[in-house]
């Protein structure tokens, strides 16, 4: 963490001076906003903790609950969720007082005697080191306080807007509506004005508002799709038992009595159980829902035989039929209009796409619906991006959900079966090993746009595939030879970054990235020239760093050309930390894949690589930034 660069910071450094609409925030939700974000899930959350950073920005977030989330229904926190969490600066607290999942135990009818369950395989969770970072289990309501502190902290000093129901909304035509076309209409849920109407204005609107998402409706969408009529129970419980692997995830298959998913929960002694209920007759819906959490104890007593539990305490169930469904689009502009006109309105989360809840990737997926839209509406309301930028999102992420979608219903029905009816004995423990960079949320790779160049160069960076996210490595900082994760440097805070990669020269010797660092520094076709704001920091928008590949001792820093040594703040003070050399023990130059001659990797605000390029095309970078960004 960098601070005191404009002064002597005495207090927490997380807390950022209050700037822009930060100022003198009203506490009430005004008539006019920039962004209005309705539901506090994780998606409207980190939408709105990204949206923070923009002091410019007037962004409001409403929710119906008149206070914080207290128990949240998802837990699940995949190591994609927090590599992100460390962008907005928490990763480390939250796996503290998170479970971390490290095996998976497969239990199923017992051979000898098919009445009882058994262990048949354990099975590493993460077994080819696919990220720095844990598989988390941890309280939903605890993410949102996590992303609640990111907002009020950030220089606009944003809250919640509890209360408020959101009714409906209109867009009208821009020509005649001035700068805040979506009209929306919000009602008070609690106090003396409860039932109140008021029309709170709008230049875009975010519908973060769940799988019955009004704002959904309002816009037209549609969920398409199917219920698998299968039903769960879920309960999060603290009981006394004798099932050995009670703190392990479980797959668990009865022979007669179906399937249990178990998981741990952070704490040390609750845990969540997903108990099959069983097929759902024609007409059934009205019973399932009536299922209590005594038929559910015992369902999932009748599956665990010989073993037994004990329930002391219920914390939260609930019960549900699986179902898969995608939104017909994820934003208000129809499909005959797309390329004619932009969108006004998103929609984000459960509201375009709604699964089962034990591949863990609701609250992970909808995570990265928010981020991906958060920092785009930023960059076009701070001025730096044209607003076809915003065809982008529905574009990226409709596919991802798609995907998600089809995992989750091979590994919901591998779920649900019984153990004789699978086509190998293994079948259930293989699919979660083969597929666990899916879930890890790895597998996403957005496709050639505005925003992700043709793979023309990926050769100069193989281990930085094009449109996937930047995937992390150690090197060592030089200025004070300590140890760190090169993408562990990159925070929530709108920028770009632009990683070089050097060739074989030394520092200060001729070479390729000396040529480059004189180019990115001094040419008017420089990104950083051409689009930083005057009176900016040189790196307000763009955040340049080297990679060497000598050892940190062969770095000699005072050669080192100053675009990597870029004066910033009021005092004009040399930022030392943006210059880095190979980790002998771990060289990222082997591990990713570098080229001898080196390269340049530019990776997108929310983590994902835009571009791999070799030092020498400078004209294809100052290209790629010409096409989405402002002069």
């Amino acid at each position: 963490m960098q601070f005191h660069h404009d002064g002597y910071v005495s207090g927490d450094p997380r807390v950022l001076p209050a700037s822009g609409t930060g100022v003198d925030r009203p506490s009430e939700l005004p008539d006019e906003v920039d962004v209005l974000i309705v539901g506090s899930g994780p998606a409207g959350m980190i939408a709105a903790a990204q949206l923070a950073q923009f002091p410019g920005i007037t962004t409001r977030l409403v929710e119906r609950r008149p206070g914080r989330l207290e128990i949240g229904q998802a837990d699940g926190i995949q190591a994609r969720s927090v590599e992100t969490f460390d962008a907005f600066g928490f990763a480390e607290r939250i796996i503290a007082e998170a479970y971390r999942i490290t095996e998976m135990a497969f239990w199923k009818p017992d051979p000898a005697d098919p009445t009882r369950i058994a262990r048949a395989a354990r099975t590493i969770d993460d077994p080819t080191g696919i990220s720095e970072y844990p598989h988390l289990i941890v309280n939903q309501a605890r993410v949102l306080d996590y992303f609640a502190e990111v907002m009020v902290n950030a220089p606009t000093r944003m809250t919640p807007d509890y209360g408020f129901e959101f009714r409906d909304l209109r867009i009208d035509d821009e020509t005649g509506a001035g700068e805040h076309p979506v009209a929306v209409t919000l009602a008070r849920t609690s106090g003396e004005d409860a039932g109140e109407e008021r029309v709170v204005r709008a230049k875009y609107v975010i519908g973060a508002d769940g799988a019955r998402s009004g704002v959904r409706r309002a816009i037209g969408c549609t969920l398409a799709g199917d219920q698998a009529n299968h039903a769960w129970g879920v309960m999060d419980v603290l009981v006394v038992t004798d099932f050995p692997d009670i703190r392990t995830k479980c797959a668990i298959q009865s022979h007669e009595g179906g399937s249990i998913l178990l998981i741990p929960r952070e704490g040390g002694y609750l845990f969540r159980m997903y108990v099959d209920l069983g097929e759902v007759p024609v007409g059934g819906e009205e019973a399932l829902r009536a299922t209590t959490i005594t038929e559910i104890i015992a369902q999932a007593n009748r599956i665990m035989h010989p073993y037994h539990l004990d329930v002391r305490d219920v914390a939260w169930h609930s019960v549900y039929e699986v179902g898969h469904r995608l939104a017909d689009r994820f934003d208000d502009v129809p499909v005959d209009e797309i390329g004619i006109r932009l969108p006004r309105v998103f929609i984000t989360g459960d509201a375009c796409h709604t699964h089962s809840a034990k591949a863990g990737q609701g609250m992970n997926v909808s995570m990265q619906d928010g981020f991906n839209l958060g920092w785009k509406l930023g960059h076009v309301l701070d001025g730096r991006s044209p607003a076809s930028l915003l065809s982008t999102y529905a574009a990226e992420r409709r596919v991802v959900a798609k995907e998600l979608i089809d995992f989750d219903r091979q590994w919901s029905a591998l779920m649900a079966a019984r153990p004789e009816d699978l086509q190998s004995p293994t079948e259930l423990e293989e699919f979660y090993v083969r597929t666990a960079e899916f879930p890890a949320g790895f597998l996403t790779q957005y496709e050639p746009s505005m925003l992700i160049a043709e793979p023309r160069h990926q050769e100069s960076a193989t281990g930085f595939p094009i449109g996937k996210r930047f995937k992390s490595a150690p090197v060592v900082r030089v200025c004070d030879a300590n140890p760190v994760h090169l993408g562990h440097h990159a925070k929530a805070d709108g920028r770009w970054r632009i990683y070089v990669f050097a060739d074989a020269a030394r520092a200060g010797e001729a070479s390729s990235v000396t040529e480059w660092a004189e180019w990115i520094a001094h040419s008017p076709e420089s990104p950083v020239l051409a689009h930083t704001p005057e009176g900016g920091d040189i790196d307000a928008w763009f955040d340049v760093k080297v990679v060497y590949r000598q050892d940190h001792t062969g770095v000699d820093i005072g050669a080192v050309p100053d675009a990597f040594l870029p004066r910033v703040g009021r005092f004009g003070l040399v930022d030392y930390e943006k210059v880095y050399a190979a980790d002998p023990l771990d060289d990222i130059f082997e591990a990713r894949g570098i080229h001898h001659d080196g390269a340049v990797v530019v990776v997108r605000p929310d983590q994902y690589v835009a571009d791999v390029l070799p030092l020498t095309a400078t004209g294809e970078l100052a290209a790629f930034f010409t096409a989405i960004m402002r002069p």
